[in-house]
């Protein structure tokens, strides 16, 4: 496969917290701006209807040569297996290409606030999408041990 794909961020995420962290998202609270070139506010229109958004972000601070391609320890720690790329959610992906379910707090005339964005300041914002119910998984979800281990403090507030 050599097709490429270029994508244009269509807005910013302004966060107190300004590098990566694993374990401190629970408390952020952060606002997406909207790139005012490219969209008009009623871009955003009857997105205040929602609770949630789901934000798909650009890893930008995540060094091409990290890049995994293959598997790895999540988080380099050698108690819990070694997992291909595709089977945990780490910011050496591929592509770099991060999403999140976050609460909406608000909305103003070319932003949004929300709580719980695991993205950096400065992160590019690819798309926002409203989270629907309909979306959510089908059925019952499961999960390896490590990945329960790994969540355990993910969203603590600091």
């Amino acid at each position: 496969m050599s097709n490429s794909i270029e994508l244009r961020p269509i807005g910013l995420v302004r966060s107190p917290v300004t590098t990566s962290a694993d374990d401190i998202w629970g408390g952020v609270c952060s606002r997406i701006e909207i790139d005012e070139t490219m969209f008009t506010p009623d871009c955003l229109l009857g997105l205040e209807q929602f609770s949630h958004v789901e934000i798909i972000f650009h890893f930008d601070q995540a060094a091409e040569d990290e890049i995994c391609r293959g598997a790895r320890h999540p988080r380099g720690r050698e108690d819990w297996p070694q997992v291909g790329i595709f089977a945990q959610r780490g910011k050496n992906r591929p592509n770099r290409i991060g999403t999140t379910v976050c609460r909406l707090l608000g909305v103003g005339e070319l932003s949004i606030e929300v709580g719980g964005l695991d993205a950096v300041d400065g992160t590019p914002v690819l798309d926002i999408k409203p989270y629907m119910r309909e979306f959510a998984p089908r059925g019952e979800v499961h999960q390896p041990q490590w990945a329960t281990e790994l969540m355990a403090q993910y969203w603590n507030q600091e």
